[in-house]
């Protein structure tokens, strides 16, 4: 990914986003810090950094086939968990000391399974997720976390007190509110980041410890305030959205970019739905808090039946927010969710009159021909 910001901070974040193993891992566990990973957004992570571990979101960065992975998955299978099974097997995370799942779908759903049968990770746990977003699925993962928490005290040694947790709550909202201040530069006109820039910033933030990610972001923003008016994405044909799944490629997104459509905003799992609420800091019982932000309050994706029309809503305010002019919707091969979620939203945008354009991928990046060939025609359908 070419980039113009001159930021050290920016370069740490990418380094963390580009490989799997990154510096600010290693020294975690130079120091005796141990490590749990994670596949979905739903997953609270606050309850890791209240036991004093590193959360770290599972990605098949750097994979460059399914070799090994193909014996337990078909070829029908969701490429984002093959990839990121496949580097598992051969070693890229033994750094783990554990794996938590959440039951987001079919396709990582049975990583646990074969996780559990053909590697020794000490830790693995799996989260079962409620389908609805009301006040009896609240009550439901509440219980979950709970006995998560339980689990992580008993396996770790650990204590993990409300303080703790209004502590771990208190740090991953202030990460929330330093990724929308990067966000919101993204509404001017010619904005000092573009979307490819952020989505790295964005991934670096899942495989770092907050209490050394937010000063650099803080950093960061600091870095692009001085450089106003000396640097400011100009020669863009058109300001895009992207909504969709699971997303940690930036060069996905640079690919895009390089055909003159911006991407200034979005609505995928490494972006808005992770940080554009926070927790309740306020609240009586912090795991109810965890629990009600999580199923209830956080913008949702189609794992949630019944709420598309608050999804709706929620994109269709960041449209007219951040000046969109199309939306382009990124679905991995063989996601049901999201094949009829798209099919809603298509709709949805007719109806509203925003130009939509729907792309399939496999999780590595790849037919990128055909991908510059789409965006383009799709500017030009916009007459931009």
């Amino acid at each position: 990914m070419d980039t113009t910001i001159r930021s050290e901070a920016f370069q740490t974040f990418a380094d963390a986003a580009g490989s799997i193993m990154n510096p600010a891992v290693r020294e975690w566990r130079a120091q005796g810090g141990k490590v749990v990973g994670y596949f979905c957004s739903h997953m609270p992570t606050e309850l890791l950094m209240a036991a004093g571990l590193l959360p770290f979101r599972m990605r098949g960065t750097g994979s460059e086939g399914t070799e090994l992975s193909d014996a337990y998955f078909t070829s029908i299978n969701c490429s984002f968990p093959r990839h990121t099974f496949n580097l598992a097997l051969k070693g890229d995370y033994d750094f783990l000391d554990g794996l938590v799942c959440v039951s987001s779908c079919d396709h990582v759903r049975r990583v646990y399974d074969n996780w559990k049968q053909a590697l020794p990770t000490p830790f693995l746990r799996i989260m079962s997720l409620p389908k609805k977003v009301d006040d009896p699925q609240v009550e439901w993962y509440r219980d979950e976390i709970n006995l998560l928490k339980d689990d992580l005290e008993q396996h770790f040694n650990v204590v993990i007190s409300d303080e703790r947790l209004r502590e771990a709550i208190r740090l991953r909202n202030e990460t929330r509110r330093l990724q929308r201040q990067l966000y919101f530069l993204r509404k001017e006109k010619h904005p000092r980041i573009t979307g490819a820039e952020t989505l790295a910033v964005m991934v670096a933030g899942s495989a770092m410890p907050a209490e050394q990610y937010n000063p650099l972001l803080q950093r960061l923003l600091e870095d692009l305030s001085q450089a106003n008016g000396e640097r400011g994405k100009t020669d863009y044909r058109a300001r895009l959205m992207i909504v969709g799944s699971e997303l940690d490629d930036p060069e996905y997104v640079d690919i895009i970019e390089n055909q003159g459509g911006l991407v200034v905003t979005d609505s995928i799992c490494y972006g808005t739905r992770t940080m554009w609420v926070d927790v309740d800091e306020q609240a009586a019982d912090p795991v109810e808090a965890l629990a009600r932000y999580y199923i209830q309050e956080r913008p949702s994706c189609p794992r949630m039946n019944g709420d598309q029309p608050r999804r709706e809503k929620f994109v269709q305010d960041l449209i007219q927010e951040f000046a969109v002019d199309g939306v382009i919707g990124e679905r991995m091969l063989f996601c049901d969710f999201w094949c009829a979620e798209h099919y809603m939203n298509k709709q949805d945008f007719k109806e509203a009159g925003i130009p939509f354009l729907q792309l399939d991928r496999e999780y590595i990046t790849s037919g990128k021909g055909q991908l510059m060939t789409r965006v383009q025609a799709f500017l030009e359908t916009m007459g931009k």
